[in-house]
């Protein structure tokens, strides 16, 4: 089983409001994310939010320690209700290609170009929950590396949105 787990614990500095409630096409990012997620997964959870269109999960070992925390969250809920592996993407990741899962598999493996999309296993939750608690690099890289996780190409590289231009350029 993979729980897909949209990451959206971020401060969202500089869009300069809640990217997550930005919309795109008349609906929201984070509800793109979680459709999109659920086209692929058999659960999705959306971390570092109180409120969402699906269950929310705390970043983990608290918020705003980057996609590492909230991937350190989806990764502990998996391995607590027995789920194989998470399927991971930021909420501002847009048209994700239709063969992600088979492109991802098997885990772990991440898109070279944006490493929070990604196929983890769930029993990498320790490695990443001891990054987290080291003083050595708490970037996604180091998790990948650690956990010897593939980097992927893949000619349809999905958006990413950081400003609101990026956002309006995307609606063009």
């Amino acid at each position: 089983m993979i729980l897909g787990a949209v990451l959206a614990g971020g401060r969202s500095s500089r869009f300069g409001s809640d990217k997550a409630l930005a919309e795109l096409g008349g609906r929201s990012l984070i509800a793109r994310a979680v459709d999109t997620l659920g086209s692929y997964c058999d659960r999705v959870v959306v971390v570092g939010r109180d409120e969402a269109p699906a269950p929310t999960v705390p970043d983990w070992p608290r918020p705003h320690m980057g996609p590492l925390g909230g991937i350190a969250g989806a990764l502990r809920r998996a391995e607590a209700e027995g789920f194989d592996s998470v399927l991971t993407c930021a909420v501002d990741s847009v048209a994700l290609p239709e063969n992600l899962l088979s492109v991802l598999s098997p885990a772990p493996a991440y898109l070279e170009t944006q490493p929070v999309i990604g196929h983890w296993k769930s029993n990498h939750a320790s490695v990443v929950s001891a990054i987290l608690q080291s003083e050595g690099r708490h970037s996604m890289l180091a998790f990948a590396e650690a956990v010897r996780a593939r980097p992927v190409q893949c000619d349809d590289v999905p958006a990413n949105i950081n400003t609101p231009a990026d956002l309006a350029a995307m609606e063009r």
